[in-house]
């Protein structure tokens, strides 16, 4: 029996030595925790919804604000996410169209960085779903960054501050695209703009002048001609798009709002769908630090305020697939010069001057 024994655990040990080499586990530690960050969410706003797959962090937010500001994710090493989204301009392009690398231009205005937490349905016409879509296009596009995502990041590797800041965040040295994504969308969902004077006034800490007050009650009140009375309903009926709920002063959703009758220049939603229902429709945008983000719509048209207020008070271009919620059949909004004034009072009091002067969103380099 003892021999017996002995030739079993000879075979044992034969066999565990014979093993093939496993690969190497990667090199996260097993207790590696990155240091969770304290999202304030302000008063009056809805909660925010984190990824489960990537949890805000400090070190997950610190890289991402680099790699925003980080002109080596551009082919030839001149421009980053920031050289388009201006903070002076709500971190928006005061040029109608952005500039790429090569001196091509695009064809839509950068839409302003504001609370994109909350937001979905990414770009002009919606076609990234989230904000780690939507942060990889950039880099590879033709007109903008002109990049691959390989280059970019042998570019981020062979940097010295990148390895440990990705460690740092991720438990690894290891630099990939979606790392990289994950810590630029950590960043965006902390560019928290809830500091302007309608903030306050919600949570009972300004009164609006008799001018904004006048201006913000227009806002809420339905537009065009009152089909009962015959006579105008007296407002500008920016609510139905931009209303206040949830404080983030735009829905998100697809709408066409008048501006072409025909769509050949840019089909909008559609070029994504293919549905022929959506020719027309762009993304509403928050118009928060509407008085900062000019030029206006997503072709950069309208100048101004002045300009955005006269295409609305006429109702707009009749097409197949517009709103309804646009008064173009009924003559428009039927408002005055002094309507104008107040409407533009108000839109001002959504400027957040603390948000664009945040040294946690300025340039790190």
């Amino acid at each position: 029996m003892k021999q017996l024994f002995w030739i079993a655990l000879l075979g044992i040990l034969v066999f565990v030595s014979c093993k093939p080499n496993e690969p190497e586990p990667p090199d996260i530690p097993s207790a590696f925790s990155a240091t969770p960050y304290d999202l304030v969410i302000p008063p009056l706003f809805p909660p925010i919804d984190i990824p489960a797959d990537n949890p805000l962090t400090v070190e997950g937010v610190r890289l991402g604000r680099y790699l925003f500001w980080e002109k080596k994710l551009s082919a030839d090493a001149t421009q980053s996410c920031g050289s388009c989204h201006l903070p002076q301009f709500g971190f928006a392009d005061p040029s109608r169209f952005s500039t790429g690398i090569t001196g091509e231009q695009g064809s839509r205005q950068a839409m302003a960085l504001v609370n994109l937490g909350w937001a979905y349905n990414y770009f002009w016409d919606g076609r990234a779903h989230t904000l780690e879509d939507q942060v990889i296009e950039p880099v590879v596009n033709p007109i903008e960054m002109n990049n691959t995502w390989e280059s970019a990041l042998a570019a981020l590797r062979a940097d010295p501050i990148y390895p440990p800041m990705f460690k740092a965040a991720y438990g690894t040295t290891d630099i990939t695209q979606d790392k990289a994504a994950k810590a630029m969308a950590s960043f965006l969902r902390t560019m928290i703009s809830a500091e302007s004077k309608f903030d306050h006034e919600r949570a009972g800490t300004y009164t609006f002048t008799p001018l904004e007050e006048a201006g913000f009650n227009l806002f809420l009140t339905e537009g065009g001609m009152n089909p009962n009375t015959g006579s105008p309903w007296g407002g500008a009926d920016c609510f139905h798009c931009h209303g206040p709920a949830g404080m983030q002063m735009g829905d998100y959703l697809m709408h066409n709002n008048g501006l072409d009758a025909h769509f050949s220049a840019d089909p909008g939603r559609a070029a994504v769908t293919g549905n022929p229902l959506d020719s027309g429709r762009f993304k509403t945008p928050s118009l928060r630090n509407i008085e900062l983000t000019a030029p206006y719509m997503h072709d950069g048209r309208f100048q101004t305020l002045h300009d955005v207020f006269v295409h609305y008070n006429s109702g707009g271009e009749v097409s197949t697939t517009i709103d309804p919620f646009m008064e173009a059949s009924g003559g428009g909004l039927y408002l005055n010069d002094v309507d104008e004034l107040a409407l533009i009072a108000f839109l001002k009091t959504l400027t957040d001057t603390s948000f664009i002067h945040n040294p946690a969103f300025s340039n790190p380099h």
